[in-house]
């Protein structure tokens, strides 16, 4: 039997090759039942037609699924379902009302329900998409990112790519990091000093999960990155968020009580606020006094491009108070999920056999295609690259931004990827983010940053990472619109 040719379609916005979406297409087919062992393919001129592509392109997909045996090739007749091919599993949907857990008692945690930064999954489709921590494709260098993961693959590679290194890192990375990224920021560290993580978010959940106890009290800055409010709750410590000012986090309003002290120095999230050295220096001695630990994440410091980075609060660290927390994802992409934790060894000891227990360790195929990336050279060409384009967007933004008369709230000395703002007293900016999406327009509320019940509601977020410089200037026009409305 003859599959109707009715039945191909290829899916739009599909990524990939054609030949690997006819590929896809034609399992997924076999894999879901549709098509069954025996059956018919349409040849390869008429499947070329009916899908308009090319017929080798159809050609190669159907080799490609006749040596995964998904096909079989049968002389002047054509392709056929092959006899080998997967068996779709049988599967019988169970009615809804079949359950009878109580998940409002059985659940003990609950994770879910907590403000969070959210965008559409579509964002890319917005026109004025001002979105932070998004990848600008044009400014990420997906040639060399491929050509280093391919390298990581080959042969020579094989046990960094298929080893299970338990609690262990790639030593390439590792010693990148020590070598190269680290005296960056003037932080010295030995090999047993660092451990790699799934992202600084991972870091941040490490550390607090080692650090504290519900005997024990966190301070944090108020407004802060929303998911390490999370983090902290569900390590059950005790909470004293506090209000950060133009120059961050204030020594002298941290409680006396508190046991770990978290801080972004460099760029204070969400603000962009840079911790001037005076502060530093006191916010040293106040944890000192309080004989307390600082985890300093130290997010964003690549994309200091309009003065040098001041020194990170670890490289002034002399009694081994801080541990730092670093990232790749910023200044790379933020799928790669690749980030760091520094500090002493006793501590690091206990965070590597956490990791261990939770997840083992990052894919090796990653971190060696990483260590590649950096070790080559890629990874300062892109920031270069990068830090170039964001000077340029965020002149234009600045501008645009004074043009039409809107509030910087918090103005970063150094750089980074964003503008604070602060919209008129009675603006809710969930409500004028809304409102904007229907105008094309992607803007961040600001209200999940804060802690507390009664949070500001007008202020918000805009990046500049991701959107066109020629897209800039009528984008903050719609927004000025809107607020004026």
């Amino acid at each position: 039997m003859a599959l109707p040719i009715e039945t191909f379609f290829l899916t739009p916005n599909h990524q990939g090759t054609l030949q690997s979406q006819v590929q896809q297409m034609i399992a997924h087919g076999i894999l879901s039942g549709r098509f069954r062992t025996g059956e018919k393919l349409p040849s390869t001129r008429k499947l070329a037609i009916h899908l308009g592509i090319s017929r080798i392109t159809v050609t190669l997909a159907y080799t490609e699924l006749v040596a995964s045996d998904y096909l079989t090739a049968r002389g002047r007749s054509g392709y056929y379902v092959s006899n080998n091919a997967p068996v779709p599993p049988i599967y019988r949907p169970q009615p809804a009302t079949s359950e009878t857990v109580d998940w409002t008692r059985a659940i003990g945690q609950k994770f879910s329900g907590a403000p969070a930064l959210s965008k559409p999954q579509d964002w890319a489709r917005f026109r004025y998409a001002f979105i932070y921590g998004q990848t600008d494709p044009q400014l990420f260098d997906h040639a060399n990112w491929r050509q280093c993961a391919l390298q990581a693959l080959g042969q020579r590679d094989f046990t960094a790519l298929t080893s299970d290194y338990y609690d262990r890192d790639d030593p390439q990375l590792i010693e990148f990091i020590q070598r190269n990224t680290l005296p960056r920021r003037g932080v010295t560290a030995n090999a047993d000093q660092i451990l790699i993580t799934m992202g600084a978010q991972n870091a941040l959940w490490l550390a607090a999960q080692v650090l504290l106890t519900q005997r024990r009290t966190a301070a944090f800055e108020d407004p802060c990155y929303p998911a390490l409010r999370e983090i902290l709750t569900q390590s059950r410590c005790h909470m004293a968020p506090v209000r950060v000012d133009q120059k961050g986090l204030p020594p002298d309003a941290i409680p006396p009580e508190v046991d770990v002290i978290f801080a972004t120095p460099s760029h204070q999230c969400p603000t962009t606020a840079t911790m001037p050295m005076d502060r530093r220096h006191a916010l040293l001695e106040r944890a000192r006094a309080l004989d307390a630990l600082i985890i300093e994440d130290d997010y964003e410091f690549e994309m200091s491009f309009l003065e040098r980075p001041s020194p990170a609060l670890k490289s002034m660290d002399e009694d081994g108070r801080v541990i730092y927390v670093g990232s790749f994802s910023k200044s790379l992409f933020p799928g790669l999920r690749l980030g760091y934790l520094v500090g002493s060894e006793p501590f690091v000891r206990e965070a590597r056999a956490l990791r261990a227990s939770v997840l083992r360790h990052p894919p090796g195929h990653i971190q060696r295609t990483a260590a590649y990336f950096l070790s080559m050279g890629h990874y300062d060409a892109q920031i270069r690259k990068m830090s170039a384009a964001l000077h340029t967007r965020r002149t234009i933004m600045q501008t645009a931004i004074e043009k039409h008369g809107l509030e910087i709230a918090g103005l970063g000395a150094f750089g980074g990827s964003s503008f604070w703002m602060r919209a008129p007293a009675g603006i809710d900016t969930r409500a004028l983010a809304a409102t904007l999406q229907g105008d094309s327009v992607l803007i961040e509320p600001g209200d999940p940053f804060f802690s507390g019940e009664d949070t500001p509601r007008n202020f918000y977020r805009l990046g500049y990472s991701s959107i066109q410089p020629d897209r800039i200037e009528a984008g903050i026009a719609r927004i000025a619109k809107a607020i004026s409305a």
